[in-house]
């Protein structure tokens, strides 16, 4: 059994920001296998055409996205939460081999398993 990591839910205002930013700066570290950990075991994710299920396959995912995706920068903020769901809008900036920028938007829904 893991121990999860605090702030747990339920989350008040200032709990859910912390969580926000503890995962906007875990991402930024571009380290697949710490961000994989941010994870349950068994997590399930989609990113646009592609499911992933465990942190082995997120772990993957993110060495090959980082492989490629050069000077990424990430910017998340709590869009809402109650309890122990989290909801974050995001943003990310990052360029190719031959210098050609991108940038992403998208939202995520968080949900926490409750203690």
């Amino acid at each position: 059994q893991e121990t999860p990591r605090a702030p747990l839910p339920p989350f008040s205002l200032e709990d859910a920001m912390t969580k926000v930013r503890m995962a906007e700066d875990a991402w930024n570290s571009r380290d697949p296998a710490k961000v994989a950990l941010a994870y349950t075991r068994d997590t399930a994710w989609r990113n646009r055409d592609e499911f992933l299920n465990g942190r082995a396959e997120v772990e993957a995912f993110l060495t090959r996205k980082w492989a490629r995706e050069n000077g990424y920068r990430l910017i998340k903020e709590i869009w809402a939460h109650a309890d122990n769901r989290i909801a974050v809008r995001f943003c990310y900036e990052w360029h190719d081999k031959d210098g050609q920028w991108f940038r992403a938007h998208g939202n995520e829904n968080w949900e926490f398993d409750a203690l």
